[in-house]
């Protein structure tokens, strides 16, 4: 096992990893900001460095100076947590150069899943049921035309090396193309440094669905059942849950099944995930697989009985693992809480937390670094805490989550608090009838806020 483990993240999943590695009584090294030395996290750990000013592509994103502080403080394994560098190939490359454990998969499983196509290959060669489209790159507008009259529209214009909903346009007819296909290059381009298009079927009346998996270092796969991710507002996901109202017992087991063979494909080795597309007859299709640990990871952990960071960084040292499958007990709810106005189109809201005081009680979990004076920086993503339920049964949790919701307290900011309030109230939302698109005509009261 490591002795001593740098923290590659900030904010909650840093804290996150930091505790689990406390329990299994292993050493913490927290690297930070300028803008964030203030953070619990740099608190908590046993070590702290500071590697960079705020803008993350001088400090979080800067792999030289993360080497620099695990080799001064003497690490042996790097943790990415998500985001960042977490699905980075050069910067696992450089760990194993290094002589440092990355946790996390190998550079050449993260390159095999990192790119769209070459990852849509695998699992087609895997027999894994994916969504028709493009075997190559879009061209130029003659090809691109041809294959979309071939699939029917509509279609789904995607960046290779996207992310995050940019670089991406629906078609609904072919005199859409043309124009359609400038934009997302021009945006693509603009955000990744890489204008490369595939072209897919567009799937109506979508969920999003996917399915926690490991792999360790003997060629054994496992699934840990299935998380809802659907609630989302421009491809960023609000509200995770598992298991998803819509999934039976049999479409579980196939998803699980396409799942393990998906991580099999490639000999993965660690904790990630395995994302689908899910259509209203319940037919299954793979969207991409992401080679870390997710936001959304507590809902599975609640409702599985298992530490996921902490099988993360066993199968990191070795462990092999003891079953394949894993099914849900029971249901759980996350929402995350961002720094946004909800009434002002979700704009950032930055700031002194004036007062802090979290929900708690049966069945309610927090992950969260902020705390009471906290001053949340501008410059990274606006999550601050992820409130997640655990109930017997799906409206017991949703009911669990209204109570915790009108509990917690966070003054001084804007927040995401009010909308949770009154999804949960939402009748659709309740009887799990929803999809991708659910929150185009949801409509937010200021009034009952």
């Amino acid at each position: 096992m490591f002795q001593k483990i740098l923290i590659a993240n900030r904010g909650e999943i840093a804290l996150r990893i930091i505790r689990t590695c406390k329990e299994m009584g292993i050493k913490t090294v927290a690297v930070f900001s300028t803008a964030d030395k203030d953070s619990l996290h740099v608190k908590s750990a046993d070590e702290s460095f500071c590697i960079g000013p705020p803008a993350s592509k001088d400090s979080y994103l800067k792999m030289d100076s993360i080497l620099m502080a695990a080799e001064i403080t003497k690490a042996d394994a790097i943790h990415p947590g998500y985001g960042f560098l977490a699905e980075n190939e050069i910067f696992a490359r450089k760990c194993a150069e290094k002589g440092i454990k990355f946790i996390g998969p190998t550079p050449e499983q993260i390159n095999a899943m990192g790119d769209k196509i070459t990852a849509k290959a695998t699992m087609i060669k895997a027999k894994v049921p994916v969504i028709p489209g493009s075997e190559d790159l879009i061209t130029d507008i003659v090809f691109g035309k041809k294959l979309a009259k071939e699939i029917g529209y509509p279609v789904i214009l995607k960046a290779t090396a996207g992310g995050g909903g940019k670089g991406m346009r629906i078609v609904w007819k072919e005199e859409e193309f043309e124009s359609n296909l400038h934009n997302a290059q021009a945006e693509a381009g603009a955000a990744f440094g890489n204008a490369g298009m595939y072209l897919e079927k567009y799937i109506e009346e979508p969920r999003h669905i996917e399915v926690q998996v490991a792999g360790d270092q003997y060629g054994n796969a496992a699934h840990f059942s299935e998380r809802d991710c659907s609630i989302q507002r421009r491809h960023q996901k609000l509200v995770e849950e598992s298991p998803s109202p819509f999934v039976d017992d049999a479409l579980r087991k196939k998803l699980g099944d396409a799942a393990k063979k998906a991580v099999k494909a490639i000999n993965y080795e660690g904790v990630g995930t395995i994302e689908f597309l899910v259509d209203k007859h319940k037919g299954f299709y793979f969207m991409e697989m992401n080679t870390r640990i997710q936001v959304e990871h507590p809902v599975t952990e609640e409702v599985i009985g298992l530490d996921l960071i902490r099988l993360q960084i066993e199968l990191a040292a070795g462990k092999k693992l003891e079953q394949s499958e894993y099914f849900p007990q029971g249901c759980a709810i996350e929402c995350r809480i961002n720094a946004e106005n909800p009434f002002d189109n979700f704009k950032p809201s930055p700031g002194k937390i004036l007062n802090y005081q979290p929900s708690g009680g049966y069945g309610v979990r927090i992950d969260s670094h902020v705390y009471n004076g906290y001053m949340i920086p501008p410059f990274y993503d606006s999550m601050i805490a992820k409130l997640i339920v655990k109930g017997n049964t799906r409206l017991e949790a949703i009911d669990r989550m209204k109570r915790a919701l009108k509990e917690i307290k966070i003054d001084g900011i804007k927040t995401t608090i009010p909308f949770h309030l009154q999804l949960m109230d939402n009748e659709d939302f309740r009887s799990g009838n929803f999809t991708t698109k659910f929150l185009e005509d949801f409509e937010m009261s200021e009034e009952d806020s």
